[in-house]
């Protein structure tokens, strides 16, 4: 038997790659979690899996006010300052100085809320919040509030700050965005998120936190009560403890 020898290719498209491990350097959640923990300085929460979403711990650097999003979108029409504000499906969450939720209940006693039982609550020492995705590059912070910078323009030459908007809520810049068509056709029972972002489940900023400046000065803080500086705690959980009756009143009626 006479042996055949097969002829050797040369086409080396012909040969599959090997397969490259996945980079998690370069993955999606590792760059959110460089952007808190390397930009922000804030904690996160080890992964458990790969596929883990990152989170922040609570009660280190900020606790959170935890409140329906009609609620807070009415709240902050009524309240100054510039504390970041984020966005989860129907729910807001309002930072707050870290310590902020032992003194919720006592708050709520002596500004005669405690009776009621409001969709409120705070989220502090060993809590975890999902953490929302950074701000796009380009969009706009809180820079002139919080450092004296001008905040950072938004997409278009000399634009305004672009931040994530709800109807009536004024954005950082101080304008009050217009309505668009889906919006100005909600009804008063509609309880879809007012976020694109928030449909899937995503976190959202709808006021990002600023790197390099000291978010912690604006956060609402019970020592600031009858002073200057950050916001005063007293009156940030009367104006949302207020909302969330009248919110609570409303889906009661028939």
């Amino acid at each position: 038997m006479v042996a055949r020898h097969l002829p050797l290719t040369t086409d080396l498209t012909a040969v599959p790659l090997p397969r490259r491990p996945p980079d998690r350097a370069a993955s999606g959640d590792d760059q959110v979690r460089h952007w808190y923990e390397n930009e922000l300085g804030w904690p996160t929460v080890p992964a458990s899996t790969p596929e883990s979403p990152v989170r922040l711990r609570l009660g280190l650097r900020f606790d959170v006010l935890d409140v329906p999003v009609e609620a807070g979108r009415a709240a902050l029409r009524h309240l100054a300052g510039e504390s970041p504000v984020a966005l989860r499906g129907d729910r807001m969450r309002l930072l707050v100085a870290a310590g902020s939720a032992e003194e919720l209940p006592g708050l709520l006693d002596w500004l005669e809320w405690g009776a009621l039982a409001l969709d409120l609550r705070a989220i502090g020492a060993g809590g975890e919040m999902r953490a929302p995705l950074p701000p796009e590059p380009g969009v706009g912070g809180l820079g002139k509030a919080r450092s004296g910078r001008p905040a950072r323009p938004g997409p278009g030459a000399g634009g305004p700050p672009v931040l994530p908007s709800l109807p009536g809520v004024p954005e950082a810049g101080g304008l009050t965005p217009r309505p668009r068509p889906a919006e100005a056709s909600r009804t008063a029972g509609d309880r879809r998120p007012l976020v694109p972002g928030a449909l899937q489940g995503a976190a959202v900023w709808l006021r990002p936190p600023e790197p390099g400046c000291e978010v912690e000065a604006s956060l609402p803080t019970v020592s600031a009560l009858g002073g200057g500086g950050a916001p005063d705690l007293v009156r940030v959980v009367n104006t949302v403890a207020t909302q969330c009756h009248r919110l609570r009143l409303r889906r009661a009626r028939p």
